[in-house]
């Protein structure tokens, strides 16, 4: 198997078990094709990562501002979403390495490759933590991730698309937005969903996600922007 030693380069970070590393980028399709491969998916490495992710920013957010909890919360959804990850994964360049199937790296859907991309930097983030510790990972979430905080700032991408589209709702049409789930696919412990967002009946746009709150978040977001608020 590879070393990855040039994605080692890349992310700045050489392990002392690289299987690690391979691991984090195996998504569970790439199993079905290759049933002797001798590594697990990237999943349970993906688990812990989102664990460690989550900690790093929420302490560094509690250190840094003094705004209060809900706002934290926002803020750290703006740096941990699917779609900032994928991009970060993508700047990183772990695209290239991740062990899928035939049939996954043809399906043409942007958004699930998005995710298998987000998956990738959490479990990397993991194997982080598992080969080299805490101190590591914070300074690889440091490096990679909250460095993303400022634009976040400028751009006000950490305000809550579905706070802010109620207002905008209540204020122009005298109605709250409703919410309903059009699809949901996969299996139990990864669902992925499908919501759309409805104003006094009217379908306004749908968003997706692999989680409820997630895709009602997508929604708001895709209404917004259909209605130019």
């Amino acid at each position: 198997m590879e070393d990855y030693k040039e994605l080692q380069k890349k992310i700045k970070i050489k392990f002392k078990k690289p299987d690690f590393l391979k691991t984090a980028l195996v998504h569970r399709s790439y199993l079905n094709e290759h049933k002797s491969f001798p590594l697990e998916q990237n999943e349970r490495l993906e688990f812990l990562g989102d664990a460690v992710l989550e900690l790093v920013t929420t302490q560094y957010l509690y250190l840094n501002f003094p705004n209060p909890e809900g706002e934290l919360t926002n803020l750290r959804a703006a740096l941990v979403n699917s779609k900032m990850l994928s991009d970060i994964a993508k700047e990183l360049g772990l695209g290239p390495f991740i062990k899928m199937s035939k049939g996954e790296k043809q399906d043409s859907n942007l958004k699930a490759r998005n995710y298998i991309l987000a998956n990738a930097l959490e479990a990397v983030i993991g194997a982080i933590y598992l080969d080299q510790g805490y101190e590591a990972a914070q300074t690889f979430i440091g490096k990679n991730i909250l460095t993303k905080l400022p634009h976040i700032l400028e751009n006000n991408l950490f305000l809550d698309p579905k706070s802010k589209f109620q207002e905008k709702a209540q204020e122009l049409y005298n109605a709250t937005p409703i919410y309903k789930v059009l699809s949901e696919s996969g299996p139990d412990h990864k669902k992925f969903f499908r919501i759309g967002v409805y104003i006094n009946s009217g379908l306004v746009a749908e968003g997706e996600g692999t989680s409820k709150q997630e895709a009602q978040m997508a929604a708001a977001r895709n209404a917004l922007e259909v209605k130019g608020w």
